[in-house]
């Protein structure tokens, strides 16, 4: 099998999940790239996770009310679930719908919606934002329950333009006036929540929307050059409509799949980096009736996206489930099962916490000297574990070489292993240098185990890795 459509496959692994052992980019790459689209694509015809083992043992994953058993159920999920595509697009959802646990303090209440991108992330975005404009985690994080028709509050009407989907400007012109954002909040008005239901004697209970049609102001109400008696759903079929959805739509996901473009207050004046790929899929976004599935085949198959290599500054949950996937170590009950999504904490991205409304930034502003630090250190502490079931087959790959491999072989094979990394010239004199570089190595001895570990764990140490 060519080494390039390895390389490939892996590159679509990073990207259109948390990466992937050898021996899977083998597997997939032997299926075909295009195959592998489709099948990324439809994360319904793969199995989902058999949870009754893990939540007998991790007690907290049975309700899940607290805020730290969330994180750790979804970090074992980015780690294991054979849909990747699927936590990938929910994490990409998560970093745009934001809802904070610091407002909400509802855990569970953000994982429901977490489940509804997992279900509907993929598909139309028109039903994507009703589902989300009908979310109670949303409309309490955002205060529409607060909205009245004596009183309107505005918050959720203007981060569901500025934010959510048409963004403040394009082509340096604004997308919608401050009477938009008005006429917007208008016609959310009695979108709110249902009274809790008392959480004794059976436990707690999920919030659920509620319209109150008492509340809710019934005028006419003009919203982007439209003039109607608009209802929030009527406002959510004229934002799907619109250029300026698509192009947001569009530099989102070139953003998160592709290349690190500007941060989204820049997009109004900053041309995107890949004007191109932006049109088709803008033309794609409506060609099929605004469809994520089929703007993400269009993505994936394109040029644009296969040249993009190690060009993307990887955010916290690609460093540590990416890494725990090669280590292959995180799959059952064990002892700090939470130590993962801790380590994503330190490293800058609190899942189901950012710090605001607008989410994370991303590319290079997810590395500072601390976070680095601490990128580094996790990467290089896992890869150091030689008894781990996926260090040990890169061990048994690079000793099916041979008695004994040089040096050159070594560190070209660990860069092979952990999805064909590239390295600079300079970086990789200094790992040939390190594996002593005048000597065979005898690939049967403890030790080559441990120069093995030693490579990898400089390999993970380096700039190179920091990048999808």
């Amino acid at each position: 099998m060519a080494e390039n459509e390895i390389a490939l496959m892996a590159h679509l692994m990073r990207r259109a999940g948390f990466g992937a052992s050898y021996e899977e980019l083998e597997q997939r790459a032997a299926k075909g790239y295009e195959a592998t689209v489709e099948e990324l694509l439809h994360p319904e015809v793969q199995p989902d996770l058999e949870m009754d083992v893990m939540n007998r043992y991790m007690h907290g994953w049975r309700d899940m009310n607290g805020f730290m058993a969330n994180q750790g159920y979804w970090t074992y999920r980015m780690v294991n679930s054979p849909r990747q595509l699927e936590e990938k697009v929910c994490l990409f959802w998560h970093g745009i719908f934001c809802v904070g646990d610091s407002k909400c303090m509802r855990a569970k209440q953000i994982l429901l919606e977490l489940n509804n991108f997992r279900s509907y992330g993929l598909g139309n975005f028109e039903e994507l934002l009703m589902y989300l404009a009908s979310d109670p985690a949303m409309l309490y994080y955002l205060d529409n329950q607060l909205s009245h028709k004596e009183a309107v509050n505005e918050n959720w009407g203007r981060e569901l333009l500025e934010l959510f989907s048409l963004g403040v400007g394009m082509d340096g012109h604004s997308n919608y006036s401050e009477d938009d954002v008005k006429a917007c909040a208008q016609a959310f008005t009695g979108w709110t929540i249902a009274n809790a239901i008392p959480r004794y004697p059976y436990g707690s209970y999920a919030n659920r929307f509620l319209y109150n049609r008492n509340d809710h102001i019934e005028e006419d109400k003009t919203f982007l050059g439209e003039t109607g008696n608009f209802n929030g759903g009527d406002i959510v079929k004229i934002i799907a409509k619109q250029p300026a959805t698509a192009r947001f739509i569009a530099r989102h996901l070139s953003n998160y799949f592709v290349s690190d473009e500007p941060q989204v207050p820049a997009w109004q004046h900053v041309p995107p980096l890949h004007p191109e790929l932006i049109k088709e899929l803008e033309a794609e976004y409506f060609r099929s009736g605004y469809e994520i599935r089929s703007m993400l085949r269009v993505l994936f198959n394109s040029d644009t996206f296969k040249n993009a290599r190690f060009v993307k500054v990887k955010n916290p949950s690609e460093i540590v489930c990416g890494t725990l996937r090669l280590v292959g170590d995180f799959t059952e009950p064990k002892p700090r099962m939470y130590d993962p999504a801790l380590e994503i904490r330190y490293m800058g991205q609190d899942l189901l916490n950012p710090p605001t409304v607008e989410g994370w930034h991303t590319g290079k502003e997810w590395i500072d000297s601390g976070t680095l630090v601490e990128r580094v250190n996790f990467a290089a502490g896992e890869m150091g574990r030689v008894d781990a079931p996926g260090i040990q087959a890169i061990i048994n790959r690079l000793s099916s070489e041979g008695s004994t491999i040089s040096a050159e072989q070594l560190v070209d094979g660990c860069l092979k292993a952990l999805g064909c990394y590239e390295l600079s010239e300079d970086n990789h004199s200094l790992l040939l240098n390190h594996a002593q570089p005048a000597a065979r190595l005898n690939t049967n001895s403890k030790e080559f185990a441990l120069a093995v570990g030693q490579i990898l764990q400089l390999i993970v140490s380096t700039q190179e890795y920091q990048f999808n």
